[in-house]
């Protein structure tokens, strides 16, 4: 049949985390006990120690119980998003978010794949981007390399394996285009 996998030589020492052995260890037990545990229930708490390892969090981000984020170095999330309970960033390189986004409950955004082609099955990471006003509904998938134009929809248990055009509704495995999204003006009293 050809060639195969032998992951006994898979080698990714070219990937750097960003951080050194101590830093990324006190962010796995912070990670542990502050944001993937059901039982501390403040989103103030949770956005300071983000903060305090680095990651950038806008004003009036609301951040739900059980979420994961690998590293929070590599995390920009900008003002007024929420960020739905078991939400999954896996940040081994740059995860931006942009204003007034939400990431519904089960989303999980991957930066890191592997070349499926090499028999070593190498690493391969790319970033991810949700310009302003994105929503990724329910138990959504956000792969490596993929940005989320503004105001773009990404419907529940839908997988995003390329980028989706701003202001369109997108639904499926892998996703497809279904529609505009059409936001309606504020009522003025």
């Amino acid at each position: 049949m050809g060639n195969s996998v032998n992951l006994s030589s898979y080698n990714n020492d070219w990937f750097k985390p960003g951080r050194n052995f101590v830093i990324r260890t006190l962010w796995f037990i912070t990670n542990s006990l502050f944001l993937i545990s059901s039982l501390q229930p403040s989103s103030k708490l949770r956005v300071v120690l983000l903060r305090l390892f680095g990651a950038k969090i806008g004003k009036g981000v609301v951040i739900k119980p059980g979420v994961n984020i690998k590293y929070p170095w590599n995390l920009t999330v900008g003002n007024y998003c929420w960020i739905g309970e078991r939400v999954w960033i896996d940040s081994l390189t740059k995860v931006q978010i942009g204003e007034n986004c939400c990431l519904s409950q089960g989303v999980i955004i991957i930066t890191g794949n592997h070349n499926y082609k090499e028999p070593t099955f190498d690493l391969i990471v790319n970033p991810v981007v949700l310009e302003d006003g994105c929503w990724l509904g329910v138990g959504s998938v956000v792969t490596d390399g993929v940005t989320c134009g503004t105001h773009s929809v990404l419907s529940a248990g839908s997988v995003a394996s390329k980028d989706l055009e701003p202001y369109y509704i997108y639904r499926g495995n892998p996703a497809e285009k279904i529609r505009k999204r059409i936001i309606n003006s504020p009522n003025k009293n």
